[in-house]
């Protein structure tokens, strides 16, 4: 008895219908999980917030409980050559529909929404954007309490991302946290460790006469105002320290704070007068891993 003929209209027929079906399920898996990671994602960039701003406790804070301090913040979005909160109506007019949505790093990735640096690039970003989200926690009377900036520059392997606190002077340091990049694991990466992340807390910006005044220096050759750079993590360092002063210099926040600076009274001069006479600020919480202005105000959940 002969065997039958082999179908290959029928074979690739059912190859076709396996695949339409594999790419129906996958898609609906993408489409279906979405929102799940869009939810974290959010909840993520909260918490290294948090971090950096010391209000953050890895063994103990929930999901439940970041969200709810981080109600305390305002969201803010700042045009970082003039120094000014931007309003919704001029977001709108710049292509930024929504200021919860708004990605700075998304931004540098358009023509419009960003400057090239050029040769005048210390942090290895390539282009800057001209609009940069920053939180803000108020006190009692409305005035900054601190100021939570984004901060982002090319250490040895890639771009690190993160965030910088201030305090109400917009000169001493109050945290930093880093929560993506792409560093050596056990040298360049410590950099995400708490007892690192501590040595920023209560380091002053500024000199008297508003220049950037810290950084990371080689590991083991201490320097006043700065922080001791991790041994066998030289250019990691180096990549913090370029990061550090590109985005509290003239390129980066300094307009802004100076703004702030102004509104309430102060000085660079006074500004770390006034923090020398207070006791350094304790350690942040151990964490498991940075003219007159409009009124501007928006939450982000």
């Amino acid at each position: 008895m002969s065997k039958p003929k082999s179908n290959n209209a029928k074979t690739i027929s059912v190859a076709l219908m396996l695949c339409l079906v594999c790419s129906v399920l996958v898609s609906a898996a993408a489409v279906g999980l979405k929102p799940a990671q869009v939810e974290n994602a959010r909840l993520d960039r909260n918490k290294n917030i948090l971090v950096a701003a010391g209000m953050y406790d890895a063994e103990s804070d929930t999901a439940s409980d970041v969200a709810e301090r981080f109600k305390d913040f305002d969201v803010e979005i700042v045009d970082l050559n003039k120094g000014s909160y931007v309003d919704d109506a001029a977001l709108k007019a710049a292509g930024i529909p929504d200021r919860n949505a708004y990605d700075a790093s998304l931004a540098t990735k358009n023509k419009a929404l960003s400057e090239d640096l050029g040769n005048n690039d210390p942090a290895g970003i390539g282009r800057k954007p001209k609009y940069a989200k920053v939180y803000v926690k108020k006190d009692d009377a409305g005035k900054p309490e601190i100021v939570v900036l984004p901060i982002q520059g090319y250490g040895l392997w890639g771009t690190i991302y993160g965030f910088l606190t201030l305090e109400s002077d917009m000169n001493t340091i109050k945290g930093i946290s880093f929560y993506e990049h792409k560093e050596t694991p056990g040298l360049g990466a410590r950099i995400e460790e708490p007892d690192w992340r501590a040595k920023w807390s209560g380091i002053h910006s500024y000199d008297e006469n508003g220049n950037v005044a810290t950084g990371v220096t080689k590991a083991g050759t201490p320097k006043e105002n700065w922080v001791d750079g991790i041994s066998g993590a030289t250019l990691t360092g180096r990549g913090v320290s370029n990061m550090i002063q590109f985005w509290l210099g003239e390129q980066g926040y300094k307009p802004y704070l100076d703004t702030l600076r102004k509104e309430s009274g102060q000085t660079i001069d006074n500004a770390a007068d006034t923090q020398a006479s207070q006791s350094k600020p304790a350690a942040q919480p151990k964490t498991e891993l940075a003219a007159t202005l409009p009124v501007a105000n928006g939450k982000e959940a």
